[in-house]
């Protein structure tokens, strides 16, 4: 029976329009029927809908701690990218494989399951868990349904790989994340009769600039570390929506916001910062023209950090699989921060592509890439068998 590649099994996933608004289910069934014809079981945990499932399989032994591999399974939209050719059918040119997901991180994915038949071979010492998810995309929070569900089992697993984009190369430690929604309530009035409204988007560009101020200042602190791709903590508006006219004094606007900070700053503090600063200073002067006027704010994702010592079982365990004795810390979010603060089990990143190819229009994998993650794989899969 012909094992498929990874590229060929990345060809399938690809062809699955996931993106986090959209059902994964038909994804889900594809690698439910394709690990069932191997013989091996596997588990669906849902969300509230039942449009979006988490897919967990064990590969060997149930009774004793075993290592994840762990990805998601939706992607980041389309909508209004210039491909070059249909995101959602994989192609390939020049060494390159081009398709929504290729690299962030349906690469992966396609590597773990085109490794199945050699876990299979093998007379395991240890399991190998697979665990895909869903809503990464949007805050990391669809595993979490997975991980509560795990939490609850004895033998749980002792290890956990997750494959998000980082060449190959160990990543022991990421930001924590939280994003915020603002929407500024003002009164509106002809724009001759300006100060007799209270003008939304003023106020909203006041709350940005203080966020550019807290920005700066934590650029300034002088505790950074280098191993980080960006060595300091950061705050970043994103988005911004108000006004209807030029002579029309706007009642609102909305804008979001982000904190990515170090291990050791505190998130929510810095949230907390900005929300002072509506309730102390900006709404009084807006509550004094308008007192329907106001301010709210809305956590709408909260990304935890981690931090996995460099020195630890687990990070030199994977620099051994990975063939190499570094490691790096990111400035991206990823679900490690969730295994660690729901299993308390120890997680690395480390997987297949470049995090600069993810998200842009023609993203897309080396097919070199993939190779050494099959690499990889194998020498999991090795330590798996070991019984020493």
């Amino acid at each position: 029976m012909h094992s498929p590649s990874s590229p060929e099994i990345l060809r399938r996933l690809v062809s699955f329009d996931t993106t986090s608004r959209n059902s994964n289910l038909a994804l889900i069934d594809f690698v439910e029927g394709y690990l069932g014809d191997l013989g091996v079981v596997s588990e669906r945990v849902y969300d509230v809908t039942g449009q979006k499932a988490n897919l967990w399989a064990t590969i060997g032994p149930v009774d004793v701690p075993g290592i994840v591999l762990s990805g998601h399974t939706d992607v980041v939209p389309v909508d209004g990218q210039d491909w070059q050719s249909d995101p959602f059918e994989l192609t390939e040119l020049d060494g390159r494989l081009y398709g929504r997901g290729a690299c962030d991180m349906k690469g992966f994915l396609a590597c773990v399951l085109a490794a199945v038949p050699a876990m299979l071979a093998r007379d395991l010492a240890r399991p190998i868990h697979i665990a895909f998810s869903y809503d990464e995309e949007v805050g990391c929070v669809g595993v979490i349904r997975l991980l509560e569900t795990l939490k609850e089992r004895p033998n749980g697993p002792r290890y956990c790989i997750v494959g998000e984009p980082t060449s190959m190369e160990v990543v022991v430690g990421h930001k924590a994340k939280r994003s915020v929604r603002v929407t500024v309530s003002g009164r509106a009035c002809h724009s001759s009769l300006a100060p007799q409204g209270v003008n939304a988007v003023e106020y909203a560009a006041l709350l940005i600039a203080k966020l550019r101020s807290i920005g700066a200042r934590l650029a300034r602190r002088g505790d950074q570390d280098a191993a980080y791709d960006v060595p300091v903590s950061t705050a970043h508006t994103g988005k911004i929506a108000g006004g209807t006219a030029l002579n029309i004094v706007p009642d609102q606007c909305c804008f979001e916001f982000e904190f990515r900070v170090m291990p050791d700053e505190d998130p929510d503090a810095l949230v907390e910062e900005i929300v002072a600063y509506a309730r102390d200073t900006l709404e009084p002067e807006m509550r004094a023209v308008a007192p329907e006027a106001g301010i709210a704010f809305e956590v709408f994702a909260s990304v935890p950090g981690i931090e996995t010592a460099p020195d630890g079982e687990l990070t030199h365990l994977v620099q051994h699989f990975a063939g190499s004795n570094g490691y790096a810390k990111v400035a991206y979010g990823t679900e490690a921060g969730r295994f660690k603060d729901i299993l308390g089990i120890e997680t690395v990143i480390c997987g297949p592509g470049r995090i600069a190819e993810a998200h842009r229009p023609d993203e897309y994998i080396e097919v070199a890439q993939l190779e050494r993650c099959d690499a990889f794989l194998a020498k999991v899969i090795d330590w798996a068998a070991r019984r020493s």
